[in-house]
């Protein structure tokens, strides 16, 4: 399986690349946000890599970073979401808005990208709340709050509900923000609460 490609690129489409490694030449499938943040034909180019493997093709999608790939992961678990709608939603939504999208239940935000009715823009956002949270909370011990507060004060709550809210595609100052409003607000909310209200911040 194919997990990352870097490589020059040889050219660009709509929906995708052509990227050559060391001679060979790489259709990869992507959003159109994707697209915008590679570079022009003949530069260097690094692109995470979704491999989906079937009887009768092998495809292979791009992403310019890891939330991107985790959110098209997540989309695929719906049914009635393959690889095309889940990049559709991408290249509508970037991983934030999305992430406010199924915080707040807003299936008509989804539901703008091409190949989204009403009924599978509610499937998503209903089918993803539990799994996002999920995801954001199981993340954040992975990752580094840059604005760390006193132990004694909270601290490893804000730290874990900051780092959360990255890897769902916030800035890191845009995160901590939405924290220290929700703490501010309320009493000592538990860490699915602070990410949840942050969420609600954010989309504000």
């Amino acid at each position: 399986m194919i997990g990352k490609l870097t490589g020059i690129i040889d050219s660009l489409g709509e929906d995708g690349l052509l990227i050559d490694v060391n001679g060979v030449g790489y259709v990869v499938q992507a959003s159109s946000k994707t697209l915008a943040r590679l570079g022009d034909k003949g530069t260097p180019a690094s692109i995470l890599i979704e491999t989906q493997v079937r009887e009768d093709a092998i495809t292979l999608f791009g992403f310019a970073d890891a939330a991107e790939h985790d959110w098209f992961r997540l989309l695929r678990t719906v049914q009635g979401v393959g690889g095309k709608v889940a990049l559709a939603i991408l290249s509508t939504l970037t991983p934030g808005e999305l992430a406010n999208a199924v915080a707040t239940q807003d299936k008509g935000s989804v539901s703008r990208a091409n190949g989204v009715g009403p009924k599978l823009a509610q499937r998503i956002v209903s089918e993803l709340k539990d799994k996002a949270a999920g995801m954001a909370m199981s993340a954040a011990a992975a990752n580094i709050a840059a604005f760390p507060v006193p132990k004694g004060e909270g601290g490893d709550l804000v730290n874990d509900a900051v780092s959360a809210l990255i890897n769902l595609g916030y800035r890191r100052a845009e995160a901590f923000g939405a924290v220290s409003k929700v703490i501010a607000a309320g009493d000592k909310p538990l860490l699915n609460d602070l990410i949840v209200n942050g969420l609600r911040e954010l989309s504000q």
